[in-house]
């Protein structure tokens, strides 16, 4: 049997800078305050829970705080140029370049900043967090990215591995 947590709350939050791309374009540099939405399902512990409440809080807001304040970059861009330094990155499209400090920016390893791909990424993280903690009983990973009210991305990884 399969249970269910489920962490909506306004601890939940970035704020973040990024541009998507799409069909040869970009968009304006603009930032959104993000809201993320994680659901955990999976066995129950001997203790009777999927996973304290507690600690997903703290594992959501160390992924959060990874992204807050800092300029989201889609490393993987095939459309964007990318040069970095030891000091910054410089990220172009057409006639247009920004410089930014290393330190305020999140690298992602993602194609493009959609609130989709940020879903993705960010379950990774979690994925890879429970790992650290030897969290064995969770079974699907769940997020949602609110990048504005009613604008959601969302994405799930099955840990047995397929992609839901």
């Amino acid at each position: 049997m399969t249970y269910r947590i489920t962490l909506e709350c306004n601890t939940l939050r970035f704020a973040a800078a990024h541009f998507a791309t799409f069909d040869g374009d970009c968009e304006p540099l603009h930032g959104h305050n993000y809201r993320v939405t994680l659901e955990l399902a999976g066995s129950l512990t001997q203790d009777s829970w999927v996973l304290d409440f507690s600690e997903a809080k703290r594992l959501a807001r160390g992924v959060c705080k990874e992204l807050d304040h800092r300029f989201i970059l889609q490393a993987e861009s095939r459309v964007l140029t990318i040069a970095r330094s030891e000091t910054a990155y410089e990220v172009g499209f057409g006639d247009r370049r920004y410089v930014m400090p290393r330190a305020d920016v999140a690298a992602l390893p993602i194609d493009n900043s959609t609130a989709e791909r940020l879903a993705e990424w960010f379950a990774g993280r979690v994925v890879a967090e429970l790992a650290a903690r030897s969290v064995t009983n969770v079974e699907m990973v769940t997020v949602g990215i609110e990048e504005a009210p009613g604008q959601t991305g969302w994405y799930a990884i099955d840990l047995s591995g397929s992609v839901k």
